[in-house]
């Protein structure tokens, strides 16, 4: 395809970007909305490759639907007659790509590296709760924008997870060295392939090397299950110990070893740029195999009484349930007692005690002068010879003893 040649009779092409085993991409312009867009032919030998087209089809329509400040979006898919070939227009991003940065600098540092790649799994993360899988994650499809911007472009092999796989049994697809074990074995990929080929991804661009080197598919497929990459803190020792674990989590050969989603692994990654390890971890991830004790157990029907989620009622909110508090002493006050029968304090005793024996001392003082004066008229009655005396002698006389033995009496009640 030269310059200036027009595709579909409104886009110009204007000067090639990238070369792909399956197709060429150029820079080309939109001479309808005016404007630069990124074009991808399909290679002419494989026009009339009814696979291949098909592939090229899953493309358009899988990445079409994924429009997200991370991935590279879709405008438009077609057949050009004239030429004979199949495009797909996309969004072009002035800036470059990841392999670029590679090949000129040799590695990045790794503040720069957990930014690139923060940003991939964002778009990875949404891709896949989309149902796409893209499976050939390498740095030539990480576009860093002149903005900083990260764009995952190319989703030239992707396939949507619910439909029927196009793939024919032990064919493989994508850049072999960022190949998952599984899908370098010809099985199907998914969603964590893609966090596999992330953590390659992720490992060079920290290091500037593959975590394994070799000539061939079969050989890296070896040396997948019988060795483990150096790890990233023992190649530089700039790079925090957690952030080399989340590395090596990512490149575990058990699929279910790995995060399970691309926003996790985006979390581990930045903790552990900060030297922060994992929630309860202090040991690196060992290899559980398919039976690890984490595996989410299957949904039930019957939920337990215990876990069962109460229906929303519009009663007030309660406050939390408390121990009860003990109620407080109320005193309780005596009942009267009665003027007759109250105990008298010591004080009152004391007082009392005084006013009686001053009455007692008050009333033989009054018996003593009553009888000093029943004496001196006794005495008179008893020398007076008048008749009256003579029958009041004679009264005293029959009565005398008597009256002492009242007298005494008296005295004695008194002086008790």
């Amino acid at each position: 395809m030269t310059n200036g040649t027009t595709i579909a009779g409104r886009y110009r092409v204007e000067s090639r970007i990238g070369v792909g085993g399956m197709s060429t991409v150029h820079l080309a312009f939109d001479q309808r909305l005016e404007r630069y867009v990124a074009i991808k032919l399909l290679a002419e030998h494989l026009a009339d490759d009814s696979t291949f087209i098909s592939r090229f089809r899953r493309e358009a329509l899988s990445a079409a639907r994924l429009v997200h400040p991370n991935v590279v979006q879709v405008f438009d898919f077609g057949l050009d007659e004239s030429h004979h070939q199949y495009f797909i227009v996309m969004e072009h991003v002035a800036g470059r790509s990841c392999a670029e940065l590679l090949r000129d600098r040799g590695h990045l540092g790794v503040e720069e590296t957990v930014g690139i790649v923060t940003q991939a799994c964002r778009g990875l993360d949404y891709a896949h709760r989309n149902g796409v899988v893209h499976r050939d994650v390498k740095p030539g499809n990480l576009l860093v924008s002149d903005t900083g911007v990260v764009k995952l472009a190319d989703f030239g092999i992707a396939r949507a997870t619910d439909q029927s796989s196009i793939t024919q049994v032990g064919s493989v697809l994508g850049t072999a060295a960022y190949l998952a074990p599984e899908q370098a074995r010809g099985e199907e990929a998914g969603p964590r392939a893609d966090i596999y080929s992330l953590g390659v991804v992720t490992y060079q661009l920290i290091s500037g090397r593959l975590p394994y080197e070799a000539s061939s598919l079969s050989e890296l497929a070896l040396k997948q299950q019988r060795e483990s990459p150096p790890p990233l803190d023992g190649l530089d020792h700039e790079v925090p110990r957690e952030l080399a674990r989340a590395v090596s989590r990512a490149l575990e050969i058990d699929p279910e070893a790995r995060p399970p989603t691309a926003a996790l692994l985006a979390d581990a990654l930045r903790d552990g740029s900060q030297g922060l390890a994992p929630v309860g971890s202090d040991t690196p991830t060992a290899h559980l195999g398919t039976r690890a004790a984490t595996r989410v157990m299957p949904n039930r029907q019957a939920a337990t009484a215990a876990t069962r989620v109460a229906p929303r009622t519009t009663a007030p909110r309660t406050r939390p349930l408390q121990a009860p508090r003990p109620p407080k002493p109320q005193r309780i006050p005596a009942p009267p007692t009665p003027a007759y029968g109250r105990v008298p304090a010591p004080a009152e005793r004391e007082v009392g005690d005084r006013r009686r024996r001053r009455g007692r001392t008050l009333a033989f003082l009054a018996l003593a002068a009553l009888f000093v004066v029943a004496l001196g008229v006794a005495l008179v009655i008893a020398t007076s010879s008048s008749s009256t005396a003579v029958h009041y002698r004679a009264i005293m006389g029959r009565d005398a003893n008597q009256a002492i033995q009242d007298f005494q009496d008296l005295i004695n009640r008194y002086t008790r």
